[in-house]
């Protein structure tokens, strides 16, 4: 796909004058109909599944029928996911005016919570054990949460818009993820430009939502910094989205360089489209001390690592600083299992550009990080910076986000586990940049102790984070498609940290604060083991779920 080039502005003002004839067709176009365009992009995805694949490895250098693969279909597995489950809100917006929710609660300081995940018999017999809830911002009762879900079926009194989406070039999933939303949840025809690290996904993306393009709802276009600043400052354009880095994103709203940081700070910025947007993160693992066997040690080492290496470690989820308990009897046998992990662990291809500038900068300001792996050519090593000194809290670890396969281990000091969860909230708040997902691990029998696991709530409700995963890793929780994906809200074009709004939202609240989902401490089958067959079937049992399709998935995961 490298023949790929940039749209003229020619061919983009023809694709908005498109979009313009349709936006309001868009607006009008009633739910039985929306219904059906999603029953056509399923098939017609299924059909270009093995050359999105085929792309994708071959544009990140991953062997066929490995791990690496399974990853990229764990991916399309999602977005599959992520149609499937907004059909569903649709037809239940249908019949019941919003979609179902299997029970809200409310806790004791008022915050309305609304249990989510799971909603399927596939659901519970898949995940066994997991769970997963949204909390509503303060303030909002159930009546309210349920009456504004679903906002734009009820009213359709607005206009059209087209929104220019900004294209992640890390994972595929991101991209249809992003542009379903601003569809089908905003209400608004969609002019998308892809990454140029990822403008391979242009085509199949064409054929694969056909029934969006050959409609006039959706337009894909091509090129970099020059194209997106077109479309961006374009009159035809209402709202911006993009999934990106906060770099970029500045750069769009208040210009590079110098003169943008100026306009910054006079709040002078060049573009004042609402702009919404999804920003990357230091993620933060908070490990709770307990008294660990051998085997969990070992078993959260692989599910770390495993965590950290998927995408080669550019993901925005990806974990990049764990927080242990400077006390921990176990703290260097953990540190010393990761790097047992990663050592065995090849390496992978460096493909998003800056990464080997990212990583020199790293290493030059921690010459004595540990490195796993072969690395020679376009290969990166697996890095380790152990024992980070929390209290200085400029490192580079706590302030930029590595985006590259290198993450970091600290520790605090505290008299008691309760102090030592409370701390270590505090200082992945106000010291770690990016609001969008943290986790915590914590063994059950550690919550066996009342103090541990007050402490643990107190965790959940003060983490300033869109998403929290306990025991549960971010690409699992974006794969369950149960929850809104975006940073904390509350922040602004001036402090936009990991962004402004929220994308996958396929039970439509108006008004979510944070999504949590929890997981059981222990799992099988070792996530490095499970092989790219088995999430091609997840792939496919997720466009189209059936017991027999479930029952060869779990016998694919046994043999794994």
């Amino acid at each position: 796909m490298s023949d790929i080039r940039p749209a003229s502005q020619k061919a983009i003002d023809e694709a908005l004058e498109a979009l313009k004839a349709h936006k309001d067709a868009w607006v009008a176009l009633d739910i039985y109909k929306r219904i059906a365009i999603l029953d056509e992009i399923n098939q017609d995805l299924l059909k270009v599944a093995d050359s999105w694949i085929s792309a994708s490895i071959d544009a990140k250098g991953i062997l066929a029928h490995t791990h690496g693969e399974g990853e990229e279909w764990a991916m399309l597995a999602s977005i599959f996911s992520e149609m499937r489950r907004l059909r569903q809100s649709l037809i239940e917006i249908r019949k019941h005016g919003h979609p179902h929710i299997r029970r809200f609660t409310v806790r004791q300081d008022g915050q309305v919570v609304a249990k989510t995940f799971p909603q399927t018999k596939f659901d519970r017999i898949l995940c066994g054990g997991y769970t997963g809830e949204i909390w509503m911002d303060p303030g909002i009762t159930v009546e309210e949460a349920v009456k504004t879900q679903g906002r734009i079926y009820q009213d359709k009194s607005h206009k059209g818009k087209i929104v220019v989406v900004l294209g992640a070039g890390n994972a595929s999933c991101l991209v249809p993820g992003d542009f379903l939303y601003k569809l089908f949840i905003e209400d608004m025809v969609v002019i998308l430009k892809t990454n140029p690290v990822n403008a391979y996904l242009g085509p199949l993306i064409e054929e694969g939502f056909r029934a969006l393009v050959q409609k006039g709802f959706l337009r894909i276009t091509y090129g970099g910094t020059e194209e997106g600043t077109y479309l961006c400052h374009h009159p035809a354009v209402d709202e911006i989205h993009i999934t990106g880095s906060d770099k970029t994103f500045e750069a769009i709203v208040f210009g590079p360089g110098p003169e943008g940081a100026k306009r910054k700070a006079e709040r002078n910025p060049l573009i004042t489209k609402r702009f919404t947007a999804e920003l990357g993160n230091i993620t933060p693992v908070i490990i709770v001390p307990g008294l660990w066997s051998d085997d969990d040690i070992r078993e959260q080492a692989v599910e770390l690592t495993s965590w950290f290496a998927a995408n080669a470690g550019f993901n925005c989820h990806t974990p990049r600083v764990i927080i242990q308990h400077k006390n921990w009897g176990q703290r260097d046998a953990f540190v010393k299992a990761l790097g047992g992990v990663l050592s065995n662990l090849k390496t992978r291809k460096a493909y998003y550009p800056g990464a080997k500038e990212r990583h020199a900068a790293f290493l030059a300001a921690h010459p004595d990080a540990r490195q796993f792996g072969d690395a020679g050519g376009d290969h990166l090593p697996w890095t380790l910076i152990a024992d980070v000194d929390p209290n200085n809290t400029e490192d580079i670890c706590f302030k930029s986000e590595a985006f590259c396969s290198l993450f970091a281990e600290t520790a605090i000091e505290a008299q008691s586990m309760p102090e030592f969860i409370d701390r270590a909230v505090e200082f992945a708040n106000r010291t770690l940049w990016g609001t969008l997902y943290a986790a915590i691990v914590v063994h059950p029998k550690s919550l066996n102790d009342p103090q541990v696991n007050a402490a643990a709530g107190r965790a959940i409700s003060n983490l300033r984070y869109g998403m929290i995963g306990v025991n549960m890793r971010a690409d699992q929780f974006y794969w369950l498609m149960s929850g809104p994906w975006g940073g904390f809200p509350g922040h602004d074009i001036y402090d936009v940290q990991s962004g402004i709004g929220f994308t996958n939202n396929v039970m439509l609240f108006d008004r979510p604060q944070k999504s949590v989902f929890r997981r059981p401490f222990r799992r099988r089958p070792n996530p490095l083991s499970i092989t790219s067959e088995f999430y091609r079937k997840l792939a496919y049992f997720e466009a189209s779920p059936s017991l027999r399709k479930l029952f060869g998935l779990l016998l694919t995961a046994l043999r794994s």
